[in-house]
């Protein structure tokens, strides 16, 4: 799709779900991209690339990044400075008004998203807030292609680059009850598999849909609908979920969240035991 707003070279696309919106950027070299305190009242996302470098400011903190990271953001007045250019994504909670409105597909949620979950604001942050910087490198385990991180407002799994088109016996097909699912393909083409709940009403049946996509590209799943996702190219393609709020089965399970230690649970989630399966 062509790009919804270029300002001095960098080119931007914003696309919404119900609690959370994605920002892709091609920034030029040497961009800035400025958050104002007036409309940036909670914590975003910045996720860079393998190479792309950026200096982020916030809060009276600098952190100078050669790619392959992911930063949060506090609340208030920050600048991501792009000197040589490229793609970056950011990830807002639907707090962030003015970028929410600027979705292209706004229109989808002019009558709200009543299967959603309203979003909920976990716990501040252990320090407050402040500038937080993860090299994706240093989070990797054997155990698991997951690289989860949360904020009070959001959730973004960092898969580690696949080796291999996927096994077509291994796919993982599931659903969520009241939550949406992005899936951000920033590397790569996909395939992306879903099947539509029957409800009573036969005239609203839908067929499956077997989307393929390249990158950049966002798909969000709407609660319900069973889905999953098959990468069909070589080595190194990269795909990013993302939640909001976080996901309490995710949370729950000790150690599996890299940046759990930064981010208490909610209340109601302590002392609960974590479930036996994740999807």
């Amino acid at each position: 799709m062509a790009d919804q707003q270029d300002t001095d070279g960098s080119q931007h696309w914003y696309t919404r779900g119900a609690n959370f919106v994605v920002a892709v950027t091609l920034a030029r070299p040497g961009a800035d991209l400025v958050r104002q305190g007036s409309d940036q009242t909670d914590e975003y996302m910045v996720l860079l690339p393998e190479d792309v470098r950026a200096v982020l400011n916030a809060g009276g903190e600098t952190v100078v990044s050669g790619g392959d990271a992911l930063s949060i953001v506090p609340p208030g007045d920050s600048r991501v400075s792009l000197p040589d250019g490229g793609w970056v994504y950011r990830v807002f909670s639907k707090f962030a008004v003015d970028v929410l409105n600027s979705a292209r597909n706004a229109s989808d949620y002019a009558d709200g998203a009543p299967d959603v979950a309203a979003l909920e604001s976990w716990p501040e942050p252990v320090g407050g807030w402040r500038l937080r910087h993860y090299p994706l490198a240093e989070h990797v385990r054997s155990d698991t292609t997951m690289r989860l991180f949360r904020t009070c407002n959001l959730m973004i799994n960092v898969f580690l680059p696949n080796k291999a088109p996927r096994d077509i016996r291994k796919m993982t097909p599931h659903s969520h009850a009241d939550f949406e699912q992005g899936s951000l393909a920033i590397r790569g083409h996909y395939i992306h598999h879903m099947r539509y709940p029957w409800t009573p009403d036969k005239t609203n049946w839908r067929e499956d849909e077997h989307t393929e996509v390249g990158s950049p590209s966002l798909l969000v799943i709407p609660p319900k609908v069973i889905h999953t996702s098959q990468s069909i190219g070589e080595s190194g393609m990269r795909l990013v979920d993302i939640f909001a709020p976080p996901r309490d089965d995710f949370s729950l399970r000790p150690g599996l969240v890299c940046n759990e230690a930064d981010y208490p649970l909610p209340e109601r989630l302590k002392g609960i035991s974590a479930p036996s399966q994740l999807a």
